[in-house]
Parts: C-alpha cells; structure tokens; sequence
C-alpha cells in the first residue's frame, strides 16, 4: 500500500520525508526544504522556478566540461544501446574500459601505467589504501600500517577515507580518525606565520613530516597522502616546491606517496594532472569527478609500475580479493573517453584562459573590507572572509556562515561553495565565457556587499 497522499507528494515533501542528504543537518534540511534542479546547459542551472544561475562550483568540483555535452550524452547512449554493462571480472572486459585506462595511462606522470576503476573519490582511496596494505604484505612487512595525511585535507568519507580526512565534521560521531592514521600541521598559507618566507615553510613541513615518522618508526610507516591543493579545507594552496618536498622525505624512507587527485585533475589547475605542475611522480594516484565531468559516476586509482609489480609478484596465481560491482563500467567509461577528447579539444586551453581571468578578477576583490585572502590556481579559488584584515579574525559564529552566504549567493544568481569558516570556493566548469567569468566575481562582491550590513558583521566591525 503506498504511504503517500496527493497533498504529500509535492517534491519538497517526498525529499524531507525520504532523501537522506550527503555531508547535511538532517533537521536543519527538514526544515530549509529543498532547491531543486530542473535543467543545466554550459555553466549554467535551472532551478524549478525559472530562476537561471551560473554554476561557480561545477556541481561539486566536477562538471568540469560543463552541462548539456551533446557528445557525451551520445556516448553514453550509444554504449547503453551496445553493451550497458560488462563485468570486469573472470578475464571478462569491454572496450571503453580498456581504451580509457590505456589513455589515462599514457597521460598520467611517469609510469603510472596501470588503473583500477571505482565508482568514485572515497571508495577510490579506500582501494588504496588496501592496495597499500597488500603491498606491504608482499614485501614482507605487514607492520607497516600506519598512515600518514594532512591537517584539513580530505581524502573522502568511506570507514577508512574519512580517518585520513582531517576535518572535524567527518570524524565527530564516527570514532574516527583509527589508530595508526596520523596528521602534521596544513601549509595554510594565510595563517601560517611562515607565510613570507615560503622556503621556510616547506622546511617546517619537512621537519615535521621527519618527526613524524621517526616518532611512528619509519619501517612501520605504509603511506603518505596529500592533495597538491587543498579542496574542501577550504582551498589552501601550498608553495611552490612543498609537494615535492613532501615527496622526497618519502622517497628517503621507503614511504609510499599517495596523491589524491579528485579535485585537482582534468583541467582543475590548469593541465590534466596537477602533479604536473609540481614535478612529482607519485606512487598511487586517485582521480574522479572531471573523470566523467560528473555526468556519470567513475572514479579511478592510478599505480605505478614499481606497485602494481609487487603486488602481481605477491599474489601470484591467487587473486587479489578486491573488486566492485561496477569497477570499470562501460557506459562510464564510454562518458570518461569523449569527455577527455573535449579537455584535449579545447577545455583545457580555454580553463586556463579563463582560469587566469578568474584569478585576476577575485584578486580585484581584496580592497573589500570583508575580503582578507584571495587564493587558488586556474579554475580552483577561494575568497575568505575576515572582520579584521590585520588580525586576521573569522566571521562570527553567529552568522552560519555556510548556510547564509550560500543562500545569498543563490539569491543573486550565482551557486559558489560557503565552507562554515567563511570562505567562498569556486570552481567553474572549463567552458565558461570571459562574460561568465565576471559575473561569478560581480556577483560575488555584491554578496560581500550585502553581508557587510549585517548586524552581526557591524557589531565586530565598529
């Protein structure tokens, strides 16, 4: 028997009554009701009441090619028509799979040649981090099982995922992070009193990773993780020459590195892989949302050869037990091939352009009295909200910021990122215009203008 009455089957009803919402108050939702979307076309949505918004997040980090791709959507239709699923186990396969993981393996860093397809970024680093283990059990050390990542980075919110994220909202609740799953300090450039001297900041991480290490035990130390930029931390970008650092005391002691792409690949930064960009080659590699541009869902795990051989090696004529469902799906891999054709014919070179422009055009917002920190790379920024410049001081508590900025953003036509300390995050898919561009920053600072007359920002601001 069906539960619903016609008066409680409006959308809004049916969404508090049954959705449970990602990363949300349920209470606080129940209360707020939904906003749905209705359609989307380049880099802008529509919502159920007309109103049109350009869409300064890309989904969330990923609708990098933006909506409405003819050519993806023909793709998919076409491998549904042909072949809508494929095991990828006993020996079985299809061929967008193959062609996808032979083309990430011929774009990615030095010999990462070898890719395991997940459904997404969290169960992408979950299979790390039994790829991880497996491999330290090959070697002969099992010991080695702790971990390693970065304060306020995140690394997804599966069981294990969500221990090496470092933000407080997914391990309160949870009996997280595990034992063996250890943090050093965030580069934070804007509040790190290194700041002006970047060399010195990379020499305090460094030192500290070092410590860390030799406080664990380096042979008992599996892997390092870090995002070459910061996402949902609130897009912390490190100096230049950091990564690589980080990259090299790992090498040092046998450490495997770990480099979480989800965000920062497919154009995000600028090139297809932000590694390129810092000159590492990392030992495990995962990606997602640009993967597909969030049209379906498709995450994968990048190895090098140097891993994937070892744990071939190890297992032997065994299996190695780990596998998914829906581990390389034809239809997302059919939707992964004609999106990459899209960055290589002309995303990728238009983000950049228009990365600059956004760059340039959030710079501009730094004479504002609520703007203290302008930061990011390409298609990837932040702005952050201070009440006092010098002092560097948050927003209130008071003004929720997460939930009242994002709705006044809304109300002016622009959906942006609104992290709870204050900072807006943007990043626009790779097809927006130069007008696009600058409405993201016009709107943004009318959004600035309207918070400054709240009574709670005039009252610390007096």
């Amino acid at each position: 028997m069906l539960k619903h009455t016609p008066l409680a089957n409006s959308l809004s009803e049916l969404d508090r009554r049954h959705l449970v919402h990602p990363v949300s108050s349920y209470r606080g939702h129940e209360a707020r009701g939904v906003r749905v979307l209705t359609s989307a076309k380049g880099a802008t949505v529509t919502d159920a009441e007309g109103r049109e918004l350009i869409d300064g997040f890309a989904g969330l980090w990923c609708v990098n090619a933006g909506y409405g791709q003819e050519s993806v959507i023909e793709a998919a239709t076409r491998q549904m028509r042909e072949l809508p699923y494929a095991t990828g186990y006993f020996d079985l396969g299809a061929e967008a799979p193959i062609r996808l993981a032979a083309a990430l393996a011929d774009r990615a860093p030095g010999d990462l040649n070898h890719v395991y397809f997940t459904l997404g970024g969290s169960d992408a680093v979950d299979s790390t981090i039994r790829f991880v283990r497996y491999y330290w059990h090959a070697q002969g050390q099992p010991q080695r099982d702790q971990f390693i990542s970065v304060a306020s980075g995140y690394h997804g919110s599966s069981s294990m995922g969500a221990g090496l994220t470092a933000l407080p909202i997914f391990h309160e609740g949870f009996g997280l992070p595990h034992e063996g799953q250890h943090k050093i300090a965030s580069h934070d450039l804007y509040r790190n009193p290194l700041a002006d001297d970047p060399q010195a900041v990379i020499d305090a991480s460094v030192a500290e990773l070092r410590a860390k290490i030799e406080t664990i035990g380096a042979e008992r130390v599996a892997a390092f993780y870090v995002e070459p930029i910061q996402g949902s931390g609130g897009v912390l970008v490190p100096p230049p020459g950091w990564i690589k650092a980080m990259r090299e005391v790992c090498t040092e002691h046998g450490i495997l590195f770990v480099a979480d792409e989800v965000i920062t690949a497919f154009g995000r930064t600028g090139p297809l892989f932000a590694c390129e960009d810092e000159g590492i080659v990392p030992d495990l590699m995962t990606v997602a949302k640009g993967l597909t541009s969030g049209y379906v869902p498709m995450g994968a795990v990048l190895m090098s050869d140097a891993v994937y051989d070892v744990i071939a090696d190890g297992a032997g004529a065994k299996a190695v037990g780990h596998g998914f469902t829906y581990s390389a799906h034809p239809v997302s891999a059919a939707v992964g091939l004609e999106v990459l054709a899209l960055y290589e014919g002309g995303l990728l070179e238009n983000g950049r352009a228009m990365g600059a422009r956004l760059q340039a055009g959030l710079q501009g917002l730094m004479d504002h009295p609520l703007v203290g920190d302008v930061r990011g790379r390409g298609m990837l920024a932040a702005v952050e909200l201070v009440t006092d410049k010098v002092a560097k001081t948050p927003v209130p508590a008071s003004l929720n910021a997460a939930t009242r900025l994002f709705d006044r953003a809304w109300d002016q036509g622009l959906v942006v990122r609104a992290f709870p300390q204050g900072v807006f995050g943007y990043a626009p898919p790779l097809c927006c215009t130069a007008a696009e561009i600058d409405a993201i920053v016009d709107r943004t600072r009318k959004v600035l203008d309207l918070t400054l007359e709240d009574p709670e920002i005039r009252e610390v601001m007096r």
